[in-house]
């Protein structure tokens, strides 16, 4: 029986960021495209039938968020995560990276800093430095194995800054795959009570989990009544509908989810969307088997792309990640700097990442690799690299 996720799916003149833009970003348009954090599957029937039954009723005016919105929210992080959430902590929100900046606008001062964890998701740098604030960096470390941890000390030394009012945590990280142990998570929030910081965990990749690596949990499900904490959640990297644009945040604190509500009503965000809506209630009322059957296929290709990269790409090196369908290359032993590596994957290649270089200066060298596709993509991907690097060229066609 064929798997579903192997089904090829086009998605080429859907105005598709990933697909419509290679040549805007890529300069061709030939590249295969493994870069923007969205899948190449259908989303679950259960999604595309509500958006079907919504539009159906051909009245699409001003929408409020049901009850039974907040309800699947409640549900679902209760069943999956153990998280306990009451009704009046959550704020509706336009998305996780609109998110982002308003914090930065409601708990920092033009002027304050804000600490980021490099290499990181680009928008933690630019939603600082657009917004007015100033970026404190924390990067991460890296062993020799590849494993990045947090260096908690430094992280110390940053909080304590009277600059520094909030902490920009991703959890799971993207890019590096981590997923935080629950003594990190502890210590984090240890700091922050020691320097009254406010911490906003983006926790966007929190159900793409693999069954061979520690479970994610949620910070908050760690934290205490009176921390000073914001969990920005959405279904759209869970079940692929990132383009439906709403997101929540969790924020138990009366005074601290005022002060984000007053970013977002200064500029009249967000406005209700009713297919958005639509989408995301049946994500998280009916898409857990989807999603539970996506993980193995993912972990399948993640196992895969370890397998081939180390075995067959001498300058390229990989290790699974515990967390998330992106995974991180190590390519600094092709002795390339960034303008050249990504010259050399997309010319010589013809295959489409994201550059590690930005997510920060700790990401030079790398580059970061989509997974979420159909395994025959991903061995065309493979079969481009491998015969492209030096010693190679011409070889498997």
């Amino acid at each position: 029986m064929t798997d579903p996720f192997d089904q090829p799916l086009s998605r080429d003149n859907t105005c598709s960021v990933k697909f419509d833009a290679c040549k805007a970003v890529f300069g061709r348009e030939d590249v295969i495209p493994v870069w923007i954090a969205d899948m190449d599957f259908a989303a679950p029937e259960a999604i595309t039938r509500a958006l079907t039954d919504r539009a159906a009723h051909p009245a699409y005016g001003y929408t409020l968020f049901p009850d039974s919105l907040y309800q699947s929210i409640i549900d679902w992080f209760r069943e999956r995560h153990g998280w306990d959430i009451q009704r009046e902590w959550i704020l509706m929100a336009p998305g996780v990276v609109p998110s982002l900046h308003a914090a930065c606008m409601a708990y920092a001062a033009p002027g304050e800093g804000v600490i980021v964890q490099p290499p990181v998701y680009p928008p933690f740098f630019s939603s600082v430095r657009l917004s007015g604030r100033s970026v404190i960096e924390n990067p991460l470390v890296c062993d020799d194995a590849g494993q990045y941890r947090m260096d908690l000390e430094h992280l110390e030394a940053c909080a304590a800054r009277p600059d520094a009012k909030l902490l920009m945590l991703c959890s799971p990280h993207n890019p590096v795959g981590r997923i935080w142990s629950e003594q990190e998570l502890e210590a984090v929030l240890d700091i922050a009570r020691r320097h009254d910081l406010v911490i906003i965990s983006d926790e966007i990749h929190c159900d793409l989990t693999f069954a061979d690596k520690p479970q994610h949990r949620m910070l908050a499900a760690l934290a205490k009544p009176d921390d000073a904490l914001i969990t920005a959640i959405a279904p759209s990297k869970s079940f692929n509908i990132p383009g439906l644009g709403l997101s929540a945040l969790v924020i138990p604190d009366k005074e601290r989810r005022d002060a984000i509500k007053e970013v977002f009503d200064s500029m009249h965000l967000p406005q209700c969307n009713p297919f958005s809506i639509a989408g995301f209630e049946a994500g998280y009322r009916y898409g857990g088997p989807w999603l539970d059957d996506l993980m193995v296929y993912v972990q399948k290709n993640r196992d895969f792309v370890v397998a081939t990269v180390n075995a067959r790409m001498p300058g390229i090196q990989t290790r699974a990640p515990e967390g998330t369908y992106l995974m991180w290359l190590d390519c600094r032993d092709l002795g390339l700097d960034d303008a050249a590596l990504k010259r050399f994957f997309v010319e010589s290649a013809g295959v489409g990442m994201n550059p590690g270089i930005s997510f920060g200066d700790q990401g030079s060298g790398f580059m970061r690799l989509n997974i979420g596709c159909p395994k025959a993509v991903l061995a065309e991907v493979l079969k481009r690299i491998e015969s492209a690097l030096p010693g190679n060229r011409g070889v498997n066609g």
